[in-house]
């Protein structure tokens, strides 16, 4: 199976304010906190030990830093596919607050009034998917929690739905490979460092 030896690296990227409040973050471009830095530096050794043929980074501050500081930067790719998730009327707030007027409501189910729906975040994640399919090596994604968590879902084969049973903390190292030819999970929400974390949304 051509694919069977490639593994396809996520990292989500490090602390930022609203990451710690649990406000909903896509196109606000927050930066990093200090903490936030701190992890993403600890994810270099680890990443300096593979090979990657292809490394894409989302366009905004926060996964962009957090390549960097991760060793990758000088190779990195952006890709807008790779943007979080467009929250619109929702941005900036918790899920709490969203749920005080919206009873239920879950993101992967019923995406964002004046954002993204559902089905349109899993055509982005599925046009990355096969960009890092397209290649034969080892390949980097630096992104968002709610946009790899779909990606998580959608390499299963799963609906976009399927996301929401993938929590991820920020600055984790998460691994997708194969299993005899079928898309696998190796290693998820591995933390390199103590203190990572946020309210997973």
């Amino acid at each position: 199976m051509r694919y069977v030896a490639q593994q396809v690296y996520l990292l989500r990227h490090g602390e930022t304010a609203w990451s710690i409040s649990g406000q909903h973050t896509s196109r606000t471009d927050l930066p990093l906190t200090e903490n936030g830095r701190a992890n993403a530096r600890r994810l270099a050794p680890v990443l300096a030990e593979q090979t990657f043929e292809l490394v894409l980074v989302s366009p905004l501050a926060r996964a962009r830093e957090t390549c960097e500081l991760a060793g990758l930067g000088a190779r990195a790719t952006p890709e807008a596919d790779l943007r979080e998730w467009d929250y619109g009327d929702y941005e900036g707030r918790t899920t709490q607050q969203i749920r005080a007027e919206a009873p239920g409501w879950q993101l992967f189910r019923d995406g964002c009034p004046g954002g993204e729906s559902p089905a349109q975040v899993g055509d982005r994640v599925d046009r990355v998917i096969a960009k890092a399919r397209a290649v034969s090596g080892n390949v980097a994604l630096f992104a968002h929690g709610h946009l790899l968590r779909t990606m998580a879902a959608r390499w299963l084969d799963l609906q976009v739905s399927g996301g929401a049973h993938f929590l991820l903390d920020t600055a984790t190292l998460s691994v997708l490979g194969y299993y005899h030819g079928i898309g696998a999970i190796e290693q998820w929400n591995a933390a390199l460092a103590p203190g990572n974390g946020e309210t997973n949304r």
